[in-house]
């Protein structure tokens, strides 16, 4: 059993994400950007137009329910912020965006299970 930490646990999350999209053909834009206390994981361009923010979430066991099951309206709204902020800096605002979510069950040394929701959610 390990003993990182909840970041370090998330930091790795990220690494797979990215590496997961990087084999998809993404473009990585950005990782952990910050505006105020909003925060989104990832930012990629899909190479076809969009800009996409990338909310990840990374566990060990899905016996309290899948990864995706974590993200909660409260952190929906964050990662809209963040995405906002994101977009108003470049001089982006109006550009086509999605938001998708990475999923993964990493059990032990087992391979990862990843999955990625496309357009997981679309902003109010």
């Amino acid at each position: 059993m390990s003993n990182k930490t909840t970041r370090e646990i998330g930091d790795d999350g990220e690494e797979l994400a990215v590496a997961y999209l990087e084999s998809k053909g993404y473009t990585i834009l950005e990782r952990n950007y910050h505006f105020e206390r909003a925060e989104v994981d990832i930012v990629a361009y899909d190479n076809e137009a969009f800009i996409i923010f990338v909310e990840v979430k990374m566990r060990s066991t899905n016996r309290f329910g899948e990864p995706e099951e974590f993200i909660d309206d409260a952190k929906i709204n964050n990662v809209y912020k963040a995405a906002e902020a994101w977009l108003y800096e470049r001089k982006m605002d109006g550009a086509p965006v999605r938001f998708d979510v990475i999923s993964i069950l990493q059990n032990n040394n087992e391979a990862p299970d990843i999955k990625h929701f496309e357009d997981a959610f679309t902003q109010r």
